[in-house]
């Protein structure tokens, strides 16, 4: 019950970052309205997460578009396999990272320096708990590898195009 008043409380701060708003790049409103905010649901929701407690079903789901928007050939997760695997069935989804980073799911308390050196513009880096480490979370931003990110509380959404302009934003997720 707790968790569901916080969740709220934070909910209503971040209202002024409500599906987009704000957001003057295309390419980053079309991510954020249609695969991070997508209120419809998808295919295989009913099939994952059952038993789940609401902030876990909610994190795998917004997983799973990531996974199913993305469509990389191999995913680093510490969790919601079953999650990722329904995004992108052709996924080879692992625990341990072998060469170039496509899609990695971490927790915030991990060597995220190590993790930066492999990858590459197509990555997408999922931090996970950056409200317990903020202070984590603000070097990652600041790290000039990390090109795009998107704070969605819970986690963080970190992208690598070089070909883009340095931008972070606020989401409320």
């Amino acid at each position: 019950m707790c968790q569901r008043v916080k969740h709220w409380f934070v909910w209503l701060r971040r209202l002024r970052h409500s599906r987009g708003f704000g957001i003057q790049s295309p390419t980053d409103y079309a991510f954020v309205r249609y695969v991070v905010c997508e209120p419809w649901p998808y295919y295989a929701y009913d099939a994952v997460g059952q038993g789940d407690d609401w902030l876990t079903r909610r994190l795998g789901r917004l997983y799973f578009r990531l996974a199913n928007w993305r469509q990389p050939a191999t995913i680093v997760t510490d969790g919601y396999e079953d999650y990722f695997a329904a995004g992108c069935r052709r996924a080879a989804v692992t625990r341990r990272l072998e060469g170039v980073a496509e899609l990695v799911q971490v927790p915030v308390e991990a060597a995220v320096d190590q993790l930066l050196g492999l990858t590459d513009e197509r990555s997408l880096l999922i931090v996970e708990g950056i409200n317990r480490d903020s202070r984590r979370w603000k070097a990652i931003v600041a790290d000039s590898r990390a090109v795009v990110t998107f704070d969605l509380y819970y986690c963080g959404l970190v992208m690598f195009d070089k070909k883009r302009t340095k931008q972070h934003y606020i989401i409320n997720f």
